[in-house]
């Protein structure tokens, strides 16, 4: 995933790797191996290895229980708080942007707003607006630009994969008024004629389907996929393989409408007609 990580600038990422490093150098210095230490620890041998190699975060409670392990006097707690607070992000959804930045490939299922890597500024800023209206400027804007950044990903020319499935209605509702949700169509659609990721929209005529909530599945180099599901002001990522399967499963079935509906890509705001690739 070297490529993944160094494409990604951040503190956060830097910070992390340091958080590995250490723990590798500390964890070789007891003399124990990932395995030994993850059993200590209650999580596998193969999360340490992640952990060292800042493939995934610890959460606190398990960076405590290493601490107490190495006799490292609460370091491993106090920096993965520390990372954790430095982050721009909701704490539910932090982790989820890091591992962003790793995957190889993203699937994504949007059932009420453009997805956020797709997201232009102004759309942004309206999504914020209307969920939080008496938020102070300086703080919506810091919003925008956290969500910008994230978009940083696209950059790279074929690096994550990116396919995504909307719901008919977030192409529909206007958001931020009519200029503002044009702007957003022609981005996705620009991204999308030129190759740089995939869209699928699942019309309302289809009725009942298979997806439901917003569903994010990443696939990494050389790291087990997770995925990745929200509600109001809450968010899991999910690493539990047979829970992962399932999630793969119903997107693929989502995936499969393709067969039935086509490839819509967006609709013109003002025309109101599809726009296929």
């Amino acid at each position: 995933m070297a490529n993944a990580a160094s494409a990604r600038k951040s503190g956060q990422l830097l910070g992390w790797g340091f958080f590995g490093s250490e723990l590798k150098r500390r964890r070789e210095a007891a003399g124990l191996t990932q395995q030994e230490l993850g059993n200590k620890v209650f999580c596998s041998g193969s999360y340490i290895g992640q952990f060292e190699t800042a493939v995934r975060r610890p959460q606190p409670e398990i960076a405590e229980r290493i601490d107490a392990c190495l006799g490292s006097d609460g370091f491993f707690k106090r920096l993965c708080e520390e990372l954790i607070r430095s982050s721009p992000y909701a704490d539910y959804f932090a982790e989820a942007v890091y591992l962003e930045g790793l995957a190889t490939g993203i699937r994504e299922y949007a059932s009420t707003f453009v997805p956020g890597l797709l997201q232009t500024a102004a759309y942004a800023r309206a999504v914020f607006l209307g969920g939080f209206p008496f938020a102070p400027e300086d703080e919506i804007e810091s919003w925008v630009a956290a969500r910008l950044e994230r978009s940083r990903i696209l950059g790279h020319p074929t690096a994550p994969l990116l396919w995504v499935i909307l719901d008919e209605s977030v192409i529909r509702r206007r958001v931020g008024g009519a200029s503002v949700m044009s702007e957003q169509l022609l981005h996705v659609a620009s991204l999308a004629r030129r190759r740089r990721i995939g869209v699928q929209v699942l019309p309302f005529g289809m009725g009942a389907h298979a997806l439901g909530g917003a569903l994010s599945l990443m696939t990494f180099q050389d790291a087990p996929p997770v995925a990745y599901t929200e509600a109001v002001h809450t968010g899991n990522l999910l690493d539990d393989p047979a829970t992962v399967s399932r999630c793969e499963q119903i997107y693929d079935l989502g995936e499969g409408e393709r067969a039935v509906t086509g490839r819509v890509l967006v609709v013109d705001p003002v025309s109101g007609r599809g726009v296929r690739a």
